[in-house]
């Protein structure tokens, strides 16, 4: 369901400014490195003046470096979480755009089934741009037929063998490898 900005459930979960936490991030990354080198100058001062146990203050120096680490090995895998949470945003938006054209491309080939050759160019161009995006057609009419990419409407019984596709009532399309919307076709077999 999408809100008043368009914008659907999903979409509104993720974060939009990735780029800003993770300036934020590396901020507090860079402030917990700093606080862990004054503290261990004070330590070093205090030891000095006070004679603290050497083996004592390594120790608690390389506690203080192994919890460093571990802040900077979940902050990576943060940046890299969020990376891949971005990149999984714009997939999905942009499967939903060109899902959005389909009608537009559909009634472009209708028109043009129809005798309309003033639309052709247009049915070319937006053709030409969702194919840069990565939409392919699905192949169907002589094609065997596929459940992942042919909607089965219309069965003709055949001789028996392998299940043919001999007509296409809808034609389906790909984005990028994954079924954006499965053919429409008549089967024989």
């Amino acid at each position: 369901m999408a809100g008043e900005d368009g914008a659907t459930a999903d979409e509104e979960d993720l974060p939009v400014d990735v780029g800003h936490d993770v300036d934020e991030a590396a901020d507090v990354l860079d402030e917990a490195a700093q606080a862990l080198a004054d503290g261990a100058a004070a330590l070093v001062d205090e030891a000095a003046g006070v004679g603290h146990d050497p083996a004592q203050l390594l120790a608690e120096r390389d506690e203080y470096l192994e919890a460093l680490r571990r802040v900077k090995a979940e902050f990576e895998n943060s940046k890299k979480r969020w990376e891949r949470e971005r990149a999984e945003l714009v997939a999905r938006a942009a499967a939903t755009l060109v899902g959005q054209l389909l009608p537009v491309l559909d009634a472009c080939d209708a028109a043009i089934g129809q005798g309309a050759s003033d639309v052709e160019p247009v049915a070319k161009a937006l053709r030409e741009v969702l194919e840069r995006e990565g939409l392919e057609q699905i192949p169907d009419q002589g094609e065997p037929f596929d459940p992942t990419l042919h909607e089965a409407v219309l069965f003709e019984a055949g001789d028996g063998g392998e299940q043919i596709v001999v007509e296409s009532m809808r034609t389906g399309y790909q984005l990028k490898g994954q079924v954006l919307r499965a053919a429409m076709v008549k089967v024989q077999g």
